[in-house]
């Protein structure tokens, strides 16, 4: 049986093949993700014609989100932040917003989101552009944390991005801020998608390591609705047994919950 909560896979230069993408819903890819940090206009529109055929001839709805890349910059470690920013939203964010929606993409992530604010803003572009589409805010900085709970009041899921919110606080708070954060989206009845890292070694080995599957099993315990895969997917080598791994995962700390009768799941 499929798990209940939801696993996301990124969809990137590995998925050329779209029968590979077919394999991918019926491995367990529940929603697709598209990094638009990354790929031309021309790469994300044959993305989305193929899962939406693929989805069609299994049989399975499959949700599109459309990750916008926000300010970033090039630091050490790859894109990061850029602290300079003045706003969220950038020129490209608009411009990748404006293709999305004509695409009908089903959800919008905004990145380095700090308050309210930022959400309405993004709201306020998607009513420019004659649509409404449920907005994901994705929690990645410091400030963010601040103000959490006015953030979660207004958007429709929250993403715990957990690779950039470690260049914002020392590492060994992720687990604790991850817990408090889930903690909220349920109190205020939110998705909550745990993200970034879960299976890295993925992308280049094709066993997991023990550390990975307790990281996506307490995840599921401590009430997340959903998980996802970056890398793992996008562009590693083994897309197929990430997903399958991580459903496993998944079902596993799914059957710890139903036995207590604790299993609540906000699906996206």
């Amino acid at each position: 049986m499929p798990s209940k909560s939801q696993i996301i896979a990124t969809i990137g230069p590995a998925m050329k093949d779209r029968g590979l993408i077919r394999e991918m819903i019926l491995a367990g890819m529940d929603v697709a993700r598209l990094n638009f940090s990354w790929g031309t206009y021309e790469e994300h529109a044959g993305y989305i014609k193929n899962i939406r055929e693929m989805a069609e001839e299994v049989g399975k709805k499959v949700p599109i989100i459309q990750d916008l890349s926000g300010p970033r910059a090039q630091g050490d470690t790859g894109h990061e932040f850029n602290k300079e920013a003045v706003e969220v939203i950038t020129p490209k964010d608009l411009a990748d917003l404006k293709f999305g929606l004509e695409h009908n993409v089903d959800y919008v992530a905004m990145s380095f989101v700090g308050n309210a604010g930022d959400v309405f803003k993004l709201r306020e572009e998607i009513k420019k552009l004659n649509k409404n589409i449920p907005i994901i805010s994705k929690i990645e900085r410091k400030v963010a944390l601040d103000n959490l709970d006015e953030i979660i009041k207004v958007s429709d899921a929250i993403m715990i991005a957990r690779g950039d919110l470690g260049n914002e606080v020392p590492l060994e708070d992720i687990p604790l801020i991850e817990e408090k954060i889930i903690k909220a989206c349920k109190s205020a009845g939110k998705p909550v998608i745990v993200a970034t890292g879960m299976l890295f070694s993925m992308t280049k080995n094709p066993e997991p390591t023990r550390a990975e599957i307790t990281d996506i099993e307490f995840a599921i315990l401590n009430g997340a609705d959903a998980v996802m895969l970056s890398e793992e997917t996008a562009t590693g080598k083994y897309p197929i047994l990430s997903i399958e791994t991580m459903e496993k995962a998944v079902r596993a700390a799914e059957n710890k919950l139903s036995s207590e009768n604790r299993l609540s799941v906000n699906l996206l």
